[in-house]
């Protein structure tokens, strides 16, 4: 089987590559997100925007985002892995240049949805990625991953810093794509996923790839025949709930949303707790009532872009600590312990700490729910075979998207009301997200990936856990 081979071929130069282009697909997709905190304060100010149409630009975003997620994992399971990530990739490119060209707000609305759409099919990458990798590195590199993420991020920051003030945001959109441009060259370097050409019933295509990667990581092709196990009904949303997978489904869209309405709630919280100083003023503050324009504008000063990267930075010790306990504690576990960690951060903020202890837990919250979400991107497409892997990420990326949607209204309106309940909400949820994380039926460490959606789950993963060379008796001889 293509897993044998994988397992026999291992971790060498061709993994390397695609490491490297996987993590420009991420980076590139960080920026474009990145690149939403500094846009809209900038347009706020240059064409005198009201605050609603502000943050329907951000909105606008996620929605496109959220409908696109599906497609893109039903495209790439119907017609393959390259394919679904290469148009996204070019989709978001071509709107991505196109946007920076926008006269005015109603054609930069537009043009920022449909860029969002596009970005809803770069988690594919993470697919496409998982199904090269050797089952012992697999964690590992995807976690990995979300260094590029980070980054990103900093990169468009101060990419931001140089370009703002002279160029203006038009330039700062147009650079931004750059990471995209080098990865639709680069793309047309990828193979198709060898799992996928299995299950589509192209024996020849997958068997070539793998010499391809054997040349590439200088070790001997394994002998013997590939087992096909050809499967027409792929990317099927009622195989996402089938007997086998049905809990696992909805609890992991609860996982996600979870993750992100977390991760962008506290996110947005940063600096509405920074503001204040900590809690209590948020909580004992009289608001005083003002009448205040919408119109009222600031641009962003230097000190605003070095808070940005400040935060960015909690991320990376975060995927550390993940990356240390994640084959220690199994998938469940991992997940389960950075939503307890992120709950009780969010409750002692309810002590009314200073400055220095508020920015401690805020930076260990967000390493966490960081990691958190970076330990769902190693188990979702670990739990899913090959059918419908591409459509089972797309669906839990699509419930992020929902998560990330609703909690401006949690962070920003609640916080107005009661500073307790908004914190209670975060903690809850996370906590709610633990129990989830526990009951999910499949731990996926020492774990094959599973090829066809017709078998029961471990079928084909008999001993390969333990061993190199344990395989399943009915694929006996294939690693000879």
């Amino acid at each position: 089987m293509v897993e044998d081979a994988v397992e026999a071929i291992g971790f060498g130069k061709f993994q390397w590559k695609l490491s490297v282009l996987t993590g420009l697909a991420w980076m590139a997709d960080a920026m474009e997100m990145m690149i939403l905190s500094i846009l809209a304060p900038q347009l706020h100010c240059e064409w005198r925007l009201p605050s609603w149409q502000v943050a329907l630009l951000t909105s606008v975003v996620f929605v496109g985002m959220m409908s696109s997620s599906t497609l893109w994992g039903n495209i790439s399971d119907q017609y393959g892995r390259k394919t679904g990530l290469k148009i996204s990739v070019l989709w978001t490119l071509y709107y991505g240049i196109l946007s920076a060209f926008a006269p005015v707000y109603s054609w930069i609305l537009v043009l920022r949805g449909l860029v969002g759409f596009g970005i809803g099919g770069v988690p594919q990458s993470v697919t496409l990625y998982a199904e090269f990798l050797p089952m012992k590195a697999r964690a590992k590199c995807i976690l990995l991953i979300e260094v590029f993420w980070a980054i990103g991020t900093v990169f468009e920051v101060v990419l931001a810093v140089f370009v703002m003030p002279s160029l203006g945001w038009r330039w700062l959109l147009i650079l931004s794509a750059v990471p995209l441009l080098l990865f639709a060259v680069l793309c047309f370097w990828l193979p198709e996923s060898a799992r996928y050409d299995v299950l589509s019933g192209n024996q020849e295509k997958a068997i070539a790839t793998l010499k391809r990667i054997a040349t590439e990581n200088g070790a001997p092709m394994p002998l013997g025949k590939l087992i096909i196990s050809r499967q027409e009904d792929r990317g099927k949303m009622r195989d996402l709930f089938t007997p086998h997978f049905r809990w696992t489904t909805l609890l992991l869209w609860f996982i996600w949303f979870s993750n992100a309405f977390s991760y962008y709630g506290l996110v947005l919280l940063t600096t509405e707790l920074f503001q204040a100083g900590d809690v209590c003023s948020i909580s004992s503050r009289k608001k005083a009532v003002e009448a205040k324009c919408s119109l009222a504008c600031e641009y962003l000063s230097e000190e605003d872009y070095m808070d940005l990267l400040w935060t960015t930075l909690s991320e990376f010790p975060g995927v550390l600590v993940t990356l240390w306990i994640i084959d220690r504690l199994g998938r469940k576990k991992t997940m389960a312990l950075c939503f307890v960690i992120f709950s009780l951060c969010s409750l002692l903020l309810f002590i009314c700490v200073g400055r220095n202890m508020l920015t401690l837990l805020l930076f260990i919250a967000r390493a966490f729910i960081s990691g958190g979400f970076q330990a769902a991107y190693v188990y979702t497409p670990e739990v899913y075979p090959t059918a419908t892997r591409a459509l089972g990420l797309g669906t839990c990326s699509g419930m992020a998207r929902v998560g990330a949607l609703i909690t401006p209204f949690i962070a920003q309106v609640m916080l107005e009301s009661s500073v307790y309940l908004t914190l209670v909400v975060y903690s809850g949820c996370c906590l709610l997200a633990a129990l989830a994380s526990c009951f999910l039926p499949i731990e996926t460490k020492g774990r094959g990936l599973q090829e066809s959606s017709h078998r029961e789950w471990g079928q084909e993963m008999v001993g390969r856990g333990t061993h190199g060379t344990g395989v399943a008796r009915s694929n006996s001889g294939s690693q000879e």
